[in-house]
């Protein structure tokens, strides 16, 4: 086992959950806040698992996914935008149960976390189709163009499966006004597939072919 890559994933992960429990909790002024607790086990409890996965059968894809630092500084924006709408959206969901602006009923966290779920299962077998997934945009070496599964279907299915867990998770905590703000990811999204397909038509061999082939980017018919 790769002991630098094991702390550095231990490192991140707790950050994370220490920081989203903050955002959460804090504004909420409680930790009978029911929703966010939903939340943080439906959202890191897969997250540990598919890490040891990623750890024992591939660590290098799990090094891509941790290394979140872009070179280019169209995405470092696209990653400000995202982290600021995050914050927005977690820290209003907090203050939306402490002072109970709009109550949605707990089924639809119940139905909200089942959709969240299966779109982390997709999740899932997006990394196991695609070892060359990176959470930066770039081409890598020998890198080939992947046209199975479900990149048979659409040309960036990471993309659609972040967008069913991102619009997911304020419903999971209950708040409405947070799902107004998580739309916003879907033109910052947009930004960042315009360019990442720049990168790899310039980069990577068949992907202009593939795009031909591949008409849909996100959502069949849809988008």
């Amino acid at each position: 086992m790769d002991t630098k890559l094991f702390l550095q994933a231990i490192i991140k992960f707790t950050m994370g959950l220490l920081l989203v429990g903050l955002l959460l909790f804090l504004p909420a002024g409680t930790l009978e806040y029911c929703q966010a607790w939903l939340l943080i086990i439906i959202l890191f409890v897969p997250m540990f698992i598919a890490g040891l996965v990623m750890m024992k059968k591939s660590p290098e894809l799990l090094k891509k996914r941790l290394n979140a630092k872009e070179e280019q500084s169209e995405q470092k924006t696209v990653i400000k935008l995202s982290g600021l709408m995050f914050f927005a959206a977690f820290v209003v969901a907090g203050l939306n149960f402490r002072f109970s602006w709009i109550v949605l009923p707990l089924w639809v966290s119940y139905a909200a976390a089942a959709v969240f779920l299966c779109a982390y299962a997709l999740y899932a077998e997006v990394l196991r189709e695609n070892v060359y997934l990176s959470r930066t945009i770039e081409v890598q070496k020998d890198q080939k163009v992947i046209d199975t599964g479900l990149y048979s279907v659409v040309r960036h299915p990471m993309y659609m499966t972040t967008l069913f867990l991102f619009l997911s998770m304020p419903l999971v905590l209950g708040s409405v006004i947070s799902f107004v703000i998580t739309l916003f990811y879907i033109p910052i999204i947009a930004k960042r597939i315009k360019n990442e397909e720049q990168v790899l038509e310039n980069g990577l061999a068949g992907y202009k072919e593939y795009k031909q082939k591949v008409k849909y980017k996100v959502i069949p018919i849809i988008w």
